[in-house]
């Protein structure tokens, strides 16, 4: 049997490359084959291959691991290239997220995908990400590249855009099957909170989503021939009024119930992301004349996000110094999304997975080109997308609109075009005065100028 061989670009990164050490050494299809992990931090880089070989030492598995700071002395016969890197993500998100409310009252909980935030991010990784698949191109050109770095809707289009001779597709792990199913078969009241669909149940419940990345939402959630979206807000409508003003969580997680009965109300559709979601429409940005019932989004956390990203290195550390046992790392480690989808492409499982691709006629009332997040099935040669409902008049436009952004970013990234990026911020739904958008463009390139290409300062 063939050896697989998956290359992880970004393999310091502590929310994917555990993961992968994880899977790679628990999945029989894939724990004879070579994991090669490249990140450009040495110290980083050390501490996830001493930890890739010592649960390879627990286990006794055959699988090969290799690591190198520069990528292209592991990446030649890849049959997978991940992509999962960040450059100081979050300094710079927490810059983005700053200066945007102060210059132009944008409020953005993440600042990863949409909004200035969302623009600039993909400014920041997207000239990498083309750099590596000049060298998938040239050093394995029948790898699949799986794109995993957010905006991973604006990064994967810039992909297909200039590099449309690979073979790839964009994730999120936002919407990973069957987990995301089984979630809302319990707010609809077909399973309880503990179970999980027995195969007759998952055939009887017709479950549909789709949208660009983040901004997703369920076309369909039907069983037995009921719809039972009502149901499902009516769920998250109970859940809604167990949140109060004084909740303290994250910027991400707060009032997220509340939020989604009220774009459900306001659309007649139910967001499947609305973590994400809440960041992509105005009324939670701060402008109006009536405060919105959940508030103001919360701006992106750097200091918290720091402060989690130390606990899980040191994690990783008392793995590495037999503080914690493998067995322990073992045990509290769990599948990954696109790990799951190697897993199930290498060996020919039956088993669909939301990933963000081409349209093509999929989804009818958006164009064949639209990069869209669809349930899809997919083998060494092709990702096929399941046909759905049409898309729901009243978001087509906010779908459009999303990626119209998306692309004349990604446009704008790769060819360091001033008045592209100048044109994406202003499609940006976020976007209220063309002055603001200046300002904001003009202070995020001078604030970040040492992590953007030097192409934009000529």
């Amino acid at each position: 049997m063939n050896r697989p061989k998956v290359t992880v670009i970004g393999a310091g990164s502590l929310f994917f490359g555990r993961q992968a050490i994880w899977q790679m050494a628990s999945s029989p299809q894939l724990n004879n084959g070579t994991l090669s992990l490249v990140d450009t931090n040495p110290a980083h880089l050390a501490a996830m291959a001493d930890l890739a070989r010592k649960v390879v030492d627990h286990t006794g598995v055959n699988l090969k691991i290799e690591a190198d700071t520069d990528r292209r002395e592991v990446m030649r016969d890849s049959d997978f290239v991940v992509l999962s890197f960040a450059e100081k993500s979050v300094k710079y998100r927490g810059i983005d997220c700053a200066l945007s409310e102060q210059l132009g009252g944008i409020r953005m909980c993440s600042g990863d995908t949409i909004g200035p935030g969302g623009v600039f991010r993909t400014l920041r990784e997207l000239p990498v990400i083309m750099a590596c698949c000049r060298d998938v191109a040239e050093l394995c050109p029948e790898a699949w590249v799986i794109n995993y770095i957010n905006p991973t809707a604006a990064n994967g289009i810039g992909i297909k855009l200039y590099a449309p001779e690979l073979k790839s597709f964009a994730l999120c792990d936002g919407l990973h099957m069957p987990h995301v199913k089984n979630k809302y078969a319990r707010r609809a009241g077909i399973i309880g909170e503990e179970e999980t669909l027995s195969p007759a149940q998952d055939r009887d419940f017709d479950f549909q989503i789709s949208g660009p990345n983040h901004f997703t939402w369920i076309l369909k959630a039907e069983y037995q021939g009921e719809d039972l979206t009502p149901k499902i807000a009516e769920h998250l409508r109970l859940r809604a009024a167990e949140e109060t003003d004084g909740l303290d969580t994250g910027a991400k997680a707060a009032f997220n119930n509340t939020i989604t009965y009220e774009l459900y109300k306001a659309y007649g559709c139910i967001p499947a992301c609305t973590a994400h979601t809440k960041e992509y429409v105005r009324f939670w940005q701060g402008w109006g004349r009536n405060e919105p019932a959940a508030g103001t989004l919360k701006l992106w956390e750097t200091a918290d996000r720091y402060e989690r990203h130390w606990q899980m290195w040191n994690e990783v550390t008392r793995y590495n110094l037999g503080v914690d046992s493998i067995d322990t790392f073992m045990a509290k480690t769990k599948p990954d999304h696109a790990t799951d989808i190697i897993e199930t492409m290498w060996s020919g499982q039956d088993k669909p997975f939301y990933v963000n691709t081409a349209n093509r006629d999929t989804v009818p009332g958006m164009p064949k080109n639209a990069f869209l997040e669809m349930l899809c099935d997919l083998n060494m040669q092709e990702v096929t997308p399941r046909p759905t409902v049409p898309a729901p008049v009243g978001l087509r436009g906010l779908w459009q609109q999303v990626l119209d952004t998306h692309e004349l970013t990604a446009r704008a990234a790769v060819e360091c075009d001033r008045q592209l990026l100048y044109q994406a911020l202003n499609t940006d739904p976020l976007a209220m005065n063309l002055e603001d958008n200046k300002n904001i463009m003009n202070a995020l390139l001078e604030a970040e100028k040492d992590v953007l290409p030097p192409q934009w300062f000529k």
